[in-house]
């Protein structure tokens, strides 16, 4: 038994929150209910967010993301895209999305129609990894 055990830790998915500084600063996170992408370019100064569930995401007029924790709150947006299941938003800023994500315990994805709901639970290292990675000059 003790030797199952191991095996079934090394195939069960991780459900971490990753950041990566190439080849742009990217963080990740996936769950059943949905994968996030969070990216910054520093050859365009943009943010993106994008948010990919089971099902696609119907044309809605706003998407919003609403953070639940210490720092609750809901942030909203008429400036994103859809693509079937994944929604995009980008932007030259993204402070509230960061500090939404680093200090609270979830954050629900949602237009009108549809919702997907992921847990922040280890996400505030690799925010300010992110946060660091994205304040570096290039080289």
């Amino acid at each position: 038994m003790r030797h199952i055990l191991p095996l079934f830790l090394l195939t069960t998915p991780a459900h971490a929150w990753e950041f990566t500084p190439t080849p742009i600063c990217t963080l990740t996170h996936t769950e059943a209910s949905a994968a996030v992408t969070v990216t910054y370019d520093h050859t365009t100064s943009l943010y993106a967010i994008k948010v990919t569930t089971p099902q696609n995401w119907p044309t809605a007029p706003a998407f919003s993301i609403r953070f639940d924790g210490p720092r609750a709150g809901i942030i909203s947006t008429q400036r994103h895209q859809t693509d079937g299941p994944t929604l995009t938003v980008t932007d030259s800023g993204f402070g509230n999305v960061l500090d939404g994500l680093e200090f609270n315990i979830s954050a629900t994805a949602f237009t009108a129609t549809n919702a997907a709901t992921v847990s922040l639970d280890g996400a505030a290292g690799p925010v300010q990894q992110f946060r660091a990675c994205t304040a570096a000059p290039l080289t």
